[in-house]
């Protein structure tokens, strides 16, 4: 006559404590294989032009803030603090753009010419001086000439009615900008100075941007005033 082996209530507790367990580290394995796969990836400047005009924005105001600093007067503080506000902005933007938030990179300059000194931003009281007047180069170009060329167009990131910023221009000339894109233009007029030839406020770029980006690759510049 063959006995039946019975468990005992140990064993069954042990047996069904080890499934459990078993079961458990499945299910932890597949959600975090599944949380990993949900994970958005985060775009560098090189690998969208939305992230690269941000970039782009960032890096010209950490330029204005370090002319500031270099060689200061009595508004720089009140100056570094506009463009500080700025430049969380921007970081936002990246931020919902899916891009590195904080990455900075330094606009494009046709014939690397130099920056002008840093001057105050569409709302910050001057002092010290008019808005940089560089001798010669585009700056000193006819009324109805092309300038820039070569030159991307991205935005600062500054609020304000439309209006642009330039290590080129002094303050009060103004710039007819065309994206050649969408072939979309704005007139503008330029109100402070930037580590770029032509920096259109966020205003001014939306005339001009296409949906999306942050950056114009091809753009013709005219001093038409």
């Amino acid at each position: 006559m063959s006995r039946r082996r019975t468990l005992g209530p140990k064993k069954k507790l042990a047996l069904l404590l080890s499934a459990a367990t078993v079961a458990g580290g499945g299910a932890f394995f597949m959600a975090t294989t599944s949380n990993a796969a949900q994970t958005p990836s985060v775009k560098a400047a090189g690998d969208s032009t939305v992230c690269q005009g941000l970039a782009t924005a960032l890096g010209n105001n950490q330029k204005f803030i370090e002319g500031q600093r270099a060689a200061p007067d009595a508004q720089s503080e009140a100056r570094i603090a506009n463009r500080e506000a700025v430049i969380e902005e921007i970081k936002r933007k990246q931020e919902a753009s899916g891009c590195t938030v904080g990455e900075s990179a330094q606009g494009s300059q046709a014939g690397g010419q130099p920056a002008a000194p840093s001057q105050p931003a569409p709302g910050e009281q001057a002092g010290g001086g008019d808005a940089a007047q560089n001798p010669g180069g585009d700056g000193a170009a006819a009324v109805g000439e092309q300038v820039c060329n070569g030159s991307t167009v991205t935005l600062s990131g500054e609020p304000g009615a439309p209006a642009a910023s330039s290590n080129q221009f002094p303050a009060g000339t103004k710039l007819k900008v065309t994206n050649l894109d969408n072939n979309k233009s704005t007139t503008v007029e330029v109100t402070s100075t930037s580590g770029s030839c032509v920096l259109l406020n966020d205003a001014a770029f939306e005339q001009v941007r296409e949906p999306g980006r942050f950056l114009i690759r091809r753009a013709v510049i005219e001093k038409v005033g």
